[in-house]
This record gives structure tokens, sequence and C-alpha cells, in this order.
């Protein structure tokens, strides 16, 4: 017999996915402890869980799923073979119709004008209160990205506008968004990424209360600060339109107190992702204003909870650098919000993670 952990090792299916397939009928343990509630598995249902981990890789619907371990013990395998034919067409046609979407996409992308490059190519010059910067840049830090495949989003953004730089960060997975008033800047708005290793050195800098000085020419920035400079190239990308992903106020506000929410989330229930890589807090918002830390099987699939990477959630709530932060929910399928009560232009938010079931 194996334990949920042990069959979750062997078979190559997390123990979330375990659970989720048991409680779905697919996969259930050949015994589950009365008194415990521990799921054990049999000897023969190790090749069943690798089965099931293989088509569900492959990303076979669940209802076919069911048929084919139904029918794979059998001595008549025709059926078997006819689901996973299917399930291969389908995913043919699928590739071929994305193809044919990707290339109109990109036929689209090469007729389209450029119209941020008139962002970056600019010469400015504008101070900005040392504090105020030091302040948005470790806001957004964490939420750089490092995927070499996207160096558009291995930087930070410094978007500048009228009297005010905001500063950005994403991975796609979470977002980061701070502010910093600015003189010396005639109002036109100006775009230009700052690669991480150059944001740090700047930040290096900002160790004083005295004003520091910005300069943009053409794709080479520059920050001095007293008789110290950082400088260099900027990424010769554009960066995503932020200002679309940035989220509506939540329909589920609460004021969390910081230290002792993340002991909550420290020492609370986990569930792993689909990959079995990632700790996974499910919250939700009681109608008191405290946020819970769901266990499994807490009202699972109500409307009132959400999923999220619990790494993100505690790295956003260092980079908020205040003793009490709001949290903001909206729904299972919607951004997690952060917020400063005192400062409206410094926030991150959070991608919701979809639960198996």
């Amino acid at each position: 017999m194996r334990s949920i952990g042990e069959m979750a090792r062997d078979s190559g299916l997390g123990v979330s996915a375990l659970r989720f397939y048991d409680r779905a009928g697919v996969l259930v343990p050949a015994w589950v402890d009365p008194v415990s509630g521990y799921r054990w598995y049999g000897p023969g249902q190790l090749e069943e869980a690798r089965l099931l981990a293989r088509v569900r890789r492959a990303g076979m619907p669940l209802a076919d799923i069911r048929l084919v371990l139904a029918s794979w013990s059998g001595t008549d395998t025709d059926l078997v073979r006819k689901l996973l034919t299917a399930h291969l067409r389908r995913l043919e046609l699928g590739l071929s119709d994305a193809r044919s979407e990707f290339s109109a996409l990109r036929a689209l992308l090469d007729q389209r004008e450029n119209l941020m490059t008139s962002l970056r190519v600019a010469t400015v010059r504008l101070t900005i209160a040392a504090p105020e910067l030091a302040a948005a840049l470790d806001t957004v830090r964490f939420a750089a990205s490092t995927d070499p495949e996207l160096p558009m989003l291995g930087g930070i953004l410094f978007d500048i506008e009228g009297e005010n730089l905001q500063v950005v960060a994403t991975d796609r997975y979470r977002m980061a968004v701070a502010r910093a008033g600015i003189t010396g800047h005639d109002g036109s708005r100006v775009q230009v990424i700052v690669p991480t290793p150059l944001a740090d050195a700047m930040r290096a800098l900002l160790h004083g209360g005295e004003p520091v000085r910005l300069s943009l020419d053409g794709d080479r920035v520059a920050l001095e600060a007293g008789d110290r400079q950082a400088a260099g190239r900027c990424l010769d990308h554009d960066f995503p339109d932020y200002r679309r992903l940035l989220p509506q106020t939540g329909d589920r506000r609460a004021l969390v107190e910081v230290a002792d929410f993340r002991k909550a989330l420290e020492t609370g229930p986990v569930r792993s992702d689909e990959t079995g890589t990632h700790d996974l807090s499910v919250l939700r918002v009681e109608d008191d204003g405290t946020v819970t830390v769901c266990a499994e099987g807490d009202g699972d699939g109500a409307s009132d909870r959400v999923a999220v990477n619990r790494a993100f959630l505690l790295d956003a709530l260092a980079a908020g650098a205040r003793d009490r932060l709001v949290l903001e929910l909206t729904a299972p399928t919607a951004p997690i919000a952060i917020r400063r009560p005192d400062d409206e232009g410094g926030f991150s938010i959070l991608m919701p993670v979809r639960l198996e079931n």
C-alpha cells in the first residue's frame, strides 16, 4: 500500500491532483482511514496513476480519461485506441487553427506602425526626491521578470508624464506599480525600460534625502546623485500597456495586519499547483472583513475563494512596506490586489491560480 504522498512521488501526479481524481471517481484509493481520512493506494493502482498522468499531460478531457482507465486492463483495446486517436486528431486540428490565427496576427504586426517609438526617442531632464524613487523601486522590484524568453519584461518601466513618474514591473503572474513626483519635465509622455541590473545600481545611489537627477537621451538613461552616477542603455523593446491591466476596486476588501497575515500564510494550509512545484494559499474574505486561509475541502469551488501562489503573496506583502495593507478579492479568476491604505499609487496585483476542481 502507498500513501498519497508516495503515490504522488511514484506516479508523477501531484497530491492535489490525486485528491481531485478521487473526488471525481476516476482513481479512488483502495482504502481510506475512517478516522484520519488518509488515502492509501494498492500496488496495482500505481500503473493506473502513471497512465492517468500521461493522458492528463496530453490534455485529454476527463470524460475520455474515465473510459481509458476503465478499458485499459481489458482484453479489447479497441476503445482505448480510438479514444487516443480521436484526442490526437483534436490536438492536431487545434494546433492547425492556432497556427493560422498566429500567422494572421503576425501579418497585422508587420503592417502596423510602432506607435510607441515616439515615446522612447526623447531627451528628458528631471528631478526626483531620492526617498520617493527609492520607495518606488523597492515596491516593484520583486515583480520584474527573469525569463530570458521575454526580454521586454526583464526590466522596470519608467513611464514619465506630467508631474509623475510611474514605475512598473511584471513577470506576467504578478505586477507592481508605484509612483513618484517629478519636477522639471515639460509634461509629454516618455517611456523607457531600465534593465533590472541598472535599476538596482540606481537604487544603490538612493541613500540620502537630497533630490536626484534623471536624464534620458534616446536609448540612454542616467541617474545622478551628487557626484555619483548610474547610467546605461535602455532595453530596445516596448513594455505592455500596463494601464489596461490595472484592477478595479475589488468587491471584497480587507485591511490586514501584515505580521499576523504573514504568520497565517506561513503556518496555514497549502495546496500544490498542477505541476506540484508551487504552494498555493486559498483565501476568503469573511463578512467581518477578516481574511481566512482555507483548508482543503473548505468550500471548494465557492465563488468567494481565490487561490494564489503563496511565495508571490509573501513577496508582495514585504514590498508593500507597511504594517497594514488592503487586500482586494473579486472572483476566483480575477487578479488579487494588494494596496497601501495611505498610498493608492503604490500597489501590486497577483494573478490567481486555477484549482483543478
